[in-house]
């Protein structure tokens, strides 16, 4: 069965019992351990318990596609459950589980880590269509199932979380799930026992993820029309694996703040109090670079680059077309007629 995104946590701490093994897959690994986990601990207490909890290599398993039923059809010296884990799973062993489903023998849960598998792939196939099998996929973290996590990390720990402060780790923190609730637990021991509530000092004192800081470096480079800069924070992003849309909507954000911000300045306010309007405030290292490219942009520049950004959002989801490129020509579009940009 397929395991709809909503049900995916829940599921992974309470699964059916009538499931006999499960695939966790995607690309965000930090999800995938996370989940893994959940399901082992349904079984089994300890981990790395020698008795309870065997690992089985992929490459193995493809040439010797009996050991599945072996394993699960063995049966612990101290008694209990065993968990059979599976890492780095590929579509070679679709066929194995295949067989396995048509007979399965003993009680074992099997536990089937796999990477970020296509619609197409065939293993995802099998485990989304047998009874006695459930898939789970694992996404990156967006602007919608981020504050959630954010919340439900800290209250865990004991904490409150101001919403000026959830706004900023939203902004500021990645997608991968692993590293987000690494940095939320640095958060939580930074702040200490002093006071429950978390605020946005706290916050911007704390929260430095490298990730964030190349989307910073990427919209600011696009806002000033630095097309060397753009080119080389783009290439640092996708190599810290963020996808086109956190792209796009990074600057997006960017310059809906400018805009904000260049529209107040025309009605007469000072730039310094229109940028204090700015929730979640302006991070110190941006602050100059923001207000020489509110001054030099103007309401209708920006209007129109948001409307470009806007669009090739919605193209990356609805078009065939690759969304990195489809990004990238958009941002160096923007870049090379931003108004701020040094011409020879």
């Amino acid at each position: 069965m397929k395991i709809p995104a909503a049900k995916a946590d829940s599921f992974s701490k309470s699964p059916d019992s009538i499931i006999k093994a499960i695939l966790v897959y995607g690309p965000d690994e930090g999800l995938v351990l996370e989940r893994s986990q959940n399901l082992l601990h349904t079984v089994v207490e300890d981990a790395q318990d020698p008795f309870r909890v065997v690992s089985l290599d992929n490459d193995i398993l493809k040439k010797e596609p009996s050991l599945i039923s072996d394993e699960a059809a063995a049966i612990s010296m101290m008694g209990g459950r065993r968990v059979i884990r599976i890492r780095s799973a590929s579509d070679g062993l679709a066929q194995t589980f295949s067989d396995y489903f048509s007979d399965p023998v003993g009680d074992a849960l099997i536990i089937v880590e796999g990477g970020d598998l296509p619609g197409r792939s065939k293993l995802r196939k099998v485990f989304e269509t047998e009874n006695l099998a459930a898939a789970i996929a694992c996404y990156k973290d967006d602007e919608k199932s981020l504050p959630g996590l954010i919340r439900q990390t800290i209250e865990k720990e004991g904490f409150s979380l101001s919403n000026d402060a959830l706004g900023f780790l939203v902004a500021n923190l990645g997608t991968d799930r692993r590293l987000t609730r690494r940095e939320l637990q640095k958060l939580c021991l930074y702040k200490g026992i002093n006071s429950s509530l978390i605020s946005l000092d706290d916050a911007q004192a704390c929260i430095g993820d490298t990730a964030t800081l190349t989307l910073d470096d990427l919209a600011i480079a696009v806002g000033t029309g630095n097309i060397q800069k753009l080119e080389k924070t783009l290439l640092r992003a996708q190599q810290e694996n963020q996808n086109a849309i956190t792209i796009l909507r990074a600057v997006t954000r960017h310059f809906q703040r400018l805009h904000l911000t260049a529209g107040l300045v025309t009605q007469g306010i000072p730039m310094d109090k229109a940028v204090s309007t700015l929730r979640p405030p302006l991070f110190w290292k941006v602050a100059d670079p923001f207000k020489a490219q509110a001054r030099k942009w103007s309401p209708a520049a920006l209007a129109k680059s948001l409307g470009m950004l806007l669009e090739t959002e919605a193209s990356c989801k609805k078009t065939g077309a690759p969304a990195e490129t489809l990004c990238a020509r958009t941002l160096l579009e923007i870049t090379a007629n931003a108004p701020t940009r040094r011409r020879s």
